[in-house]
C-alpha cells in the first residue's frame, strides 16, 4: 500500500502491490485490500480516530478527502496497515469480529436492512433473468443459461465502489476466472434497473444510459434517489444477494 498526497487536504491509498510484496499477500486481489481499507477507515472515523469528510473506494485505490492534517493522517495509516493486512490474511476471524453486530442485526430484520456503517446486512435484489446477453455469458462460462442464473443467485456480492453513473454499484464476488469482456460496441441506451456483467464485476444500472456491459436481467429496485439519505441504495461495503423475481 502506497500513500500519495492529493492537493492540500486529501490522500490517495494505492492498493496495488509493489514488486517486493511477500507472495502470500501479493496473491490477494487488490479489491480485497480496497474493501479492507474502506471498512477499517469507516470504523476508525465512527470511533473518532479519523477525521475525513469523504472516504471513496475505487477499483485499486481509496481516496480520503477533507483531512485537516494529511501528514498526520498518513502516519496513522502506516500504523493501521498491519491490522488491515491481518484482516485480509485471516478473513474468517477478522470478518466474524467485524461483522458480529451486523449479523445479529440481519437476523432481526430478515437480512434486508442496512445499519448505515457500511457493514450491512444483505440487500436482496429481485431479478428477472431475461437479459439479451445471457446466452453469450453462458457461452463464455461454458455452461447453460440456468447455470448462469444459479451462479448469480448463489453468489454473495459486495459493493466494492460506485462509479460511472450516480448510484451505479460495482459488485465483487464472482471468481476471477469468470471475468467477461465488454461489448465491442456499447449500446446507446441501457434501461434503468438492468443487471449486467463486465470484467470481474456485476453491476446494476440505476438509470437509463449508454453502456457496454453484458445484460443478464433487470430489477425494479430503486437504486438512486436524490431525496433519500444516502441517495445511493447500494453504497460501498453493502452486501448484495440476487434472487429470482
Amino acid at each position: 500500500m502506497r500513500i500519495r498526497p492529493v492537493g492540500a487536504h486529501a490522500l490517495l491509498l494505492d492498493c496495488t502491490a509493489p514488486a517486493d510484496t511477500p507472495e502470500a499477500v501479493a496473491d490477494i486481489p487488490e479489491a480485497a485490500f480496497v474493501e479492507a481499507w474502506r471498512a477499517e477507515l469507516w470504523r476508525r472515523r465512527e470511533r473518532g480516530d479519523l477525521i475525513a469528510v469523504e472516504i471513496v473506494p475505487a477499483a485499486r485505490t481509496v481516496l480520503l478527502d477533507g483531512l485537516p492534517d494529511p501528514t498526520a493522517t498518513a502516519e496513522q495509516l502506516t500504523r493501521w496497515t498491519s491490522a488491515v493486512t491481518a484482516a485480509i490474511t485471516r478473513p474468517n476471524q477478522a470478518d466474524a469480529k467485524a461483522h458480529a453486530p451486523a449479523e445479529a442485526h440481519a437476523q432481526d430484520h430478515n437480512a434486508t436492512a442496512e445499519d448505515g456503517s457500511g457493514d450491512a446486512a444483505d440487500v436482496v435484489v429481485p431479478v428477472t433473468f431475461d437479459g439479451p446477453d445471457l446466452p453469450a455469458v453462458a457461452e463464455h462460462w461454458g455452461v447453460d443459461v440456468p447455470a448462469v442464473r444459479h451462479r448469480l443467485t448463489s453468489t454473495r456480492f459486495r459493493v466494492a465502489f460506485c462509479g460511472f453513473a450516480p448510484g451505479f454499484p460495482y459488485l465483487t464476488g464472482l471468481p476471477a476466472e469468470l471475468a467477461l469482456p465488454r461489448l465491442a460496441t456499447p449500446r446507446p441506451r441501457v434501461p434503468a434497473g438492468s443487471v449486467a456483467l463486465a470484467g470481474p464485476y456485476a453491476g446494476i444500472y440505476p438509470g437509463a444510459s449508454p453502456g457496454g456491459w453484458l445484460l443478464v436481467g433487470r430489477t425494479d429496485l430503486l437504486l438512486f434517489d436524490v431525496a433519500a439519505d444516502p441517495p445511493a441504495r447500494l453504497g460501498p461495503g453493502t452486501r448484495v444477494r440476487m434472487v429470482v423475481a
